[in-house]
């Protein structure tokens, strides 16, 4: 069941693939990227159930937070030029 849920999400995620390379506009392509990281995120937590190993819900916690940062300093530095 948690198989084929991850083959889903990786399905999904090649599918947003598509528009993170075509996107018209780089908002396109920043929210795609932030997709692919959101079912990153999911992934991981759904392979760590799957091998019964907790730790690896910290890790996903913690590539979710990454995911955030990450995709607010790029739209502020696209906006204003500068992370200051």
């Amino acid at each position: 069941m948690f198989s084929v849920a991850a083959t889903i999400i990786v399905l999904a995620a090649i599918l947003v693939l598509y528009r993170a390379v075509k996107g018209p506009r780089v908002y396109d392509r920043v929210l795609a990227v932030n997709v692919i990281g959101t079912k990153t995120v999911v992934l991981i937590a759904i392979i760590g159930f799957i091998y019964e190993r907790p730790h690896f819900l910290d890790i996903a916690l913690v590539y979710a937070l990454m995911n955030f940062i990450a995709t607010i300093a790029f739209l502020k530095y696209r906006e204003t030029g500068s992370l200051d």
